[in-house]
């Protein structure tokens, strides 16, 4: 292969599969760009965040602590303690309230701990060898979003995402749906936690407890089948009424609703006493009563059901490719999606081997978080603070683990390159290439972000610049590295 064409491929590999390049990883790969991809899908092959951070459990009892002190402070004298599960919880406060600083003080420590788990996140993917591994993690924890504004949420979104997202990421779909549902940050941003059966035992003594139809309905619709999968409405509450009973430990609650209880990862936990006993039937198919099994025999109906592959293959097309992405793209990935039992590093394998992908044209828009993650490693630079990163984010619409919805991110370009947004983003890299440029060549740095993809227009364009920061703003700002 020429030297030109195989640096086109290292760049390719590195910009459209991976979260950008380095200084010196085109030339570094260009010897076999798809070799380099094919090494990275495998399970043990997924980046993981530096640092030890409290497991899940850990957190969830420590939000359980503060909820209790801020339930006692806030509850009338005489009047008794709640006991239906996760009853809506004050918000972790902000202000006095009459709450006292050192509970309010609990609170500051779980969102602290929550930024720098982001922090160690986006430092790993600003630094990672493995790009493609990277990428590939942050597309399902968007297939799969939960939100943090949403703030009883916060300190269980860094487990989420190491322990429900990257360790599953490239082994069995199946596997990762389990992992996913199951997970404290997903029952609690779905209100799962809330749920229960109406015939359950608890739900025959508290008519105020009732059925939440939330995690069944996005389980259907965004998880698995997708809004055109053939679902209806008593599907869905059927659905909801066998997810009852999964749910988590609660200490401001008394001890004999968890009689019973099965323990599961992370913090989760089968709790029988808000189970709905009874056959479900759910798109023409019976599930008998078992307890938690119910629920693990329905997702794996779902995972398996041709739409789940249709609607899966798709949105990784649109991701990685383009926003209208060629038929025959998503046929390649949905045939290896069936043929090899729904793996995701054998679906990996299909999107690296597909020629589709390996077209000149850049054709995605970056979205915001992945244009500034793109900046630094074009720079060889990672955030040291929260500081440095969050007020960014914000600006330009991406805030930290904070989707609008549970559908997560939108992918379309549509979403991202409205003229203000674009305006935010020129002001991001001004301000950003002031503090990161020291003594490098713009020139250089250009070459080796995007290497035969810089196209003469913009090397001239950085040639010309008045000052080393404003050439790398027009480096960062160029069409060809706003795409990928």
């Amino acid at each position: 292969m020429p030297q030109d064409q195989a640096r086109l491929q290292g760049a390719i590999a590195l910009t459209r599969f991976g979260m950008g390049a380095r200084p010196g990883e085109i030339d570094a790969i260009a010897g076999d760009p798809k070799g380099w991809l094919r090494a990275q899908a495998l399970p043990q092959r997924i980046p993981r965040p530096a640092g030890e951070f409290p497991s899940a459990q850990d957190r969830l009892t420590a939000l359980g602590e503060y909820r209790r002190q801020v339930q006692e402070i806030m509850r009338p004298a005489n009047a008794p303690a709640a006991a239906a599960p996760m009853a809506p919880a004050p918000a972790m406060a902000a202000d006095d309230n009459g709450i006292p600083a050192a509970v309010r003080q609990s609170a500051r420590a779980l969102l602290i701990q929550t930024g720098q788990e982001y922090l160690a996140s986006f430092q790993l993917a600003a630094t990672t060898p493995n790009g493609f591994a990277e990428r590939w993690a942050r597309f399902w924890w968007n297939h799969f979003a939960i939100g943090i504004s949403k703030i009883v949420v916060a300190p269980v979104a860094g487990s989420f995402e190491r322990d429900a997202i990257r360790a599953h990421a490239f082994g069995r779909f199946d596997e990762m749906l389990v992992a996913v549902e199951s997970h404290p940050a997903m029952l609690l941003y779905l209100d799962q936690a809330q749920s229960v059966g109406p015939n359950s035992p608890v739900g025959q003594r508290r008519r105020e407890a009732g059925l939440n139809e939330n995690l069944a309905r996005e389980i259907l619709e965004l998880h698995t089948l997708g809004a055109d999968g053939g679902y209806t409405q008593a599907d869905v509450t059927e659905f909801a009424k066998a997810l009852t009973g999964w749910s988590i430990r609660q200490p401001n609650l008394p001890p004999r609703l968890y009689t019973g209880a099965i323990d599961g990862p992370h913090g989760f936990a089968f709790v029988p006493a808000i189970h709905e006993p009874g056959t479900r039937r759910i798109m023409g198919r019976s599930y008998q009563q078992r307890g938690g099994d119910q629920t693990l025999a329905i997702l794996s109906e779902l995972a398996a059901h041709p739409a789940t592959g249709r609607k899966v293959a798709r949105q990784l097309a649109v991701h990685f490719h383009s926003d209208t992405p060629p038929a025959s793209l998503i046929e390649r990935l949905e045939a290896a999606w069936v043929r090899d039992g729904r793996r995701l590093d054998s679906l990996a394998l299909a999107l690296i081997d597909a020629p589709e992908m390996w077209e000149a044209e850049p054709r995605k828009f970056k979205r915001p978080e992945e244009f500034v993650i793109s900046g630094y490693r074009a720079l060889g630079l990672a955030p040291q603070r929260m500081e440095q990163l969050q007020p960014a984010l914000v600006a330009l619409g991406q805030p930290a683990w904070a989707p609008p919805s549970p559908e997560g991110w939108p992918d379309e370009a549509a979403a991202w390159a409205a003229p203000d947004a674009v305006i935010k983003r020129l002001t991001w890299a001004q301000r950003y290439s002031e503090l990161a440029v020291r003594d490098q060549s713009p020139v250089a740095l250009a070459e080796s972000a995007l290497g035969p993809r810089l196209t003469d227009q913009t090397r001239s364009a950085v040639r010309r610049a008045e000052d080393r920061a404003e050439a790398v703003a027009i480096l960062l700002m160029s069409p060809e590295f706003q795409r990928r």
